[in-house]
């Protein structure tokens, strides 16, 4: 979905940092989903996941699941 339909307000930067501009935005929709976009292409495509999926992928990612896709 493009992001811009989810229109301006109530993106978030729960996951930014020091990363030189590429950070993920979140948003909860109304009916309880998530949309997740790259903030330096707002206008893009946006993700949406269940609250379960989304539950999910932050479990995951406290456990280290996903460590093996930013080693170097």
């Amino acid at each position: 979905m493009p992001a811009r339909d989810l229109g301006d307000q109530g993106w978030e930067r729960p996951w930014s940092g020091p990363n030189g501009g590429q950070c993920v935005e979140a948003k909860r929709l109304a009916d309880g989903r998530v949309a997740v976009r790259q903030s330096a292409d707002p206008a893009g495509p946006a993700l949406i996941y269940t609250p379960e999926e989304i539950a999910a992928f932050v479990r995951g990612i406290k456990e280290g699941l996903a460590d093996h896709l930013v080693a170097g």
